[in-house]
């Protein structure tokens, strides 16, 4: 699976970004798709995903009642509405997409396998 992200860019504090994730090579099903970020010099950390039995999302606790994710199977494409925009939601912005997560896992970066290359959000105050 390739993955290509997009939608980043400069947004002041309080705005609203959509991202984007385009599949190419496979389709979506079967797949855990998941957001990820990483902001200059800290750790790659979590920030919500959709598992494929249910489709039902997952955030983390600093993104949740601000961000949406969602996906379009028929698109391949998956997505993250981010609202309520902060400074500390500064960070490179990964989509990421594998299979046989197990729930225990789902938030960890090294359980995935596919990555796209990262699309810059900076959110000025």
């Amino acid at each position: 699976v390739q993955l290509q992200a997009s939608g980043g860019g400069l947004v002041q504090a309080g705005g609203s970004l959509r991202l984007s994730c385009a599949a190419s090579g496979r389709t979506f099903s079967g797949y855990t798709l998941a957001w990820f970020r990483q902001a200059t010099g800290k750790e790659r950390e979590f920030v919500a995903g959709i598992r494929p039995t249910n489709s039902n999302p997952f955030y983390a606790d600093s993104v949740k009642g601000r961000f949406t994710v969602s996906k379009d199977n028929a698109k391949s494409t998956l997505y993250l509405q981010m609202n309520s925009l902060q400074p500390e939601d500064t960070a490179v912005y990964y989509c990421t997409a594998s299979r046989g997560i197990i729930l225990s896992q789902l938030r960890i970066p090294s359980s995935y396998n596919y990555w796209g290359q990262g699309t810059l959000v900076t959110v000025s105050s």
